[in-house]
């Protein structure tokens, strides 16, 4: 027997969508605002270009969390999430070594940005796996 959804529910639900979206906005884009600095890392492909990467993915997918209630997507964003502030948080203790066409990625600091980067980034996932959470509870009820 499926439970209608309360309507403290569904804005608590409507909340955790914009906080995750925000956060993924603001990881986007100070890894944007980041990238030009990153540039002369790496042979062909540098960190800049990885960070116009996750800054540009992190974005779009900052904006679908809030405007689309799709699993999928919620998913992906909060993969992402995860992603960049486990990277983020491995640059400041690993040296990564390049991987293919992947430059070494190695910064043993901890400074404003990059700290928020990796909180925006972490904020995002788990928020994301927790709405993923409730919405396969409440189908499985």
């Amino acid at each position: 027997m499926r439970r209608d959804r309360t309507p403290r529910r569904g804005r608590l639900e409507l909340v955790g969508r914009v906080v995750a979206g925000v956060a993924l906005l603001a990881s986007g884009g100070i890894h944007l605002d980041l990238a030009a600095t990153y540039d002369g890392i790496g042979d062909g492909l540098t960190v800049g270009d990885l960070f116009r990467l996750q800054g540009a993915v992190a974005i779009v997918l900052g904006l679908a969390v809030v405007v689309l209630r799709q699993p999928p997507v919620l998913l992906v964003a909060t993969l992402v999430g995860l992603g960049s502030a486990l990277a983020t948080t491995l640059s400041v203790y690993v040296r990564i070594p390049p991987l293919g066409p992947f430059p070494e990625i190695y910064e043993p600091v901890w400074y404003d940005e990059k700290l928020l980067a990796a909180v925006t980034a972490a904020v995002a996932a788990v928020l994301g796996a927790a709405l993923l959470a409730a919405g396969r509870a409440e189908r499985v009820t």
